[in-house]
This record gives C-alpha cells, structure tokens and sequence, in this order.
C-alpha cells in the first residue's frame, strides 16, 4: 500500500541545505519511492494513504551509543525506534537476543556509524521530529513503528 508521509518540512539529510517545504515522502512497501512537496506528489500517487506529520521529516537515525537501560531486549530496541533510530552498531547490539530482536523489528545492525538519507529505492527509515528536536514518529523499513500521543 502507498503511503504518504507529509511534513512541514521534509529533509533529506539532517544538515539538508534546500530542505523541501510542505513536503512527503512516497513509500511503498519498504522502500521511498519518491520525495517533492505535498501537493506534488498526491498529483502523482492518486489514491495514497495519507499521514500528516508536525514538524520536520527526514532520514532514520543510527542509534551510536550504548542501548537505553530496559527490563528486556525488545524494551530496549524499542527504546532506541522511540529516539527516531533505525539503526544501532554491533558493539552494542553484543547479545544474540539484542540481535534478534533488531531483526524481529527490522532495525539495522551495523558495523559502524555512517551518515542517512532520503533517497528514491532506499529503505523506507525515517524520522518525524518536532520544532524542539524531539521525536514524534519513526518509520522502519516501511512500518510505523513508534508514534507519540
């Protein structure tokens, strides 16, 4: 099913120089398949379901630290999908459960950091943030998995 991610702002990297005003991001499946303004891209996708975001949207983030204290594996990679994370490195993912249940929910273990991005045929991992920095919604792989009320 297409879906529309519509954002005050879309970016396609965090430090974005030209980011997009009243834009969306187009996904289908896992995958973005395209990026313009609002009005844009529900020309093209007629149809597409349609989610409004505050804020600014932009590329999943790679959780580069330690994972968040929790009473269980899939509490704590759920804590770093609440943070706007995709992504964590293999250092800190250093169980076999950690592993698993990144996998069960389709976060990326990494061997090291590397910088994200919004881009036509790429994963469809992003991050919805407010005007403060915190984060509102998180996108794995395609699947809302994390919005705050």
């Amino acid at each position: 099913m297409l879906t529309i991610h519509a954002a005050d702002e879309v970016r396609r990297t965090w430090d974005d120089p030209e980011p997009i005003k009243d834009g969306a991001v187009v996904v289908d499946g896992t995958r973005v398949v395209a990026m313009g303004t609002l009005a844009e891209v529900q020309q093209r996708f007629h149809g597409a379901r349609v989610r409004h975001w505050p804020g600014v949207l932009g590329p999943g983030r790679v959780h580069d630290g330690p994972l968040p204290d929790a009473p269980s594996p899939r509490e704590r990679i759920h804590a770093v999908l609440k943070s706007g994370a995709v992504a964590v490195l293999a250092r800190y993912a250093d169980t076999a459960e950690l592993r698993a249940a990144a996998q069960r929910n389709d976060v990326v273990v990494l061997p090291e950091s590397r910088p994200t991005a919004l881009a036509d045929t790429n994963r469809a991992d992003l991050a919805v943030v407010d005007h403060a920095g915190a984060c509102i919604a998180t996108v794995c792989a395609g699947r809302l998995v994390h919005r705050r009320r």
